[in-house]
């Protein structure tokens, strides 16, 4: 039998256009206390320190927080938006999501948060990657280099460390 779609448009197009590959942003801070403590305060108290005044969906006065397999934001008005969906939980290790905050699971990025002890406390390492997956992943990923520095200055004040410590 004969493929149905043997003569589809698609077919007679040739091979499609490589997408440009855009590199992972990567951000490293270190944050006194051990990993164990770290990790909590990243996903049990993100609502104390994540900027959401101009890193949210609803803005200030909203909550975030990681609830059960998803990353939330709520505002005070009850609405909530989903960041991301955890798919891969490690604690006190690591853990990886889709991401998409302001957005749906169709255009999500990866996340990656690896904790590791270092003789100054735990590194903190995020991996924010998969651009192909954003609706537009240049866009997104300029945003996030801004993004990712302001966002873990904020943590690392929160664990009582330096603020200068970007890479």
């Amino acid at each position: 039998m004969e493929n149905l779609f043997s003569h589809s448009d698609d077919a007679l197009a040739g091979p499609a256009e490589p997408m440009e590959t855009l590199e992972p942003v990567i951000h490293v801070v270190t944050v006194p206390g051990p990993v164990a403590q770290a990790f909590a305060g990243f996903t049990d108290h993100t609502h104390l320190w994540w900027p959401l005044e101009i890193h949210g969906v609803f803005g200030a006065g909203s909550y975030v927080e990681f609830e059960d397999i998803l990353i939330l934001e709520t505002a005070d008005d009850g609405r909530t938006a989903v960041w991301g969906t955890i798919d891969d939980w490690q604690p006190p290790l690591s853990f990886h999501a889709s991401w998409y905050p302001g957005s749906t699971a169709m255009w999500s990025t990866e996340l990656r948060v690896a904790f590791r002890a270092v003789p100054e406390g735990t590194e903190v390492r995020v991996v924010h990657d998969g651009w192909e997956g954003a609706e537009d992943p240049a866009t997104a990923r300029a945003a996030y280099i801004e993004g990712w520095p302001v966002v873990l200055e904020r943590f690392v004040r929160f664990m009582g460390g330096a603020t200068d410590q970007q890479q």
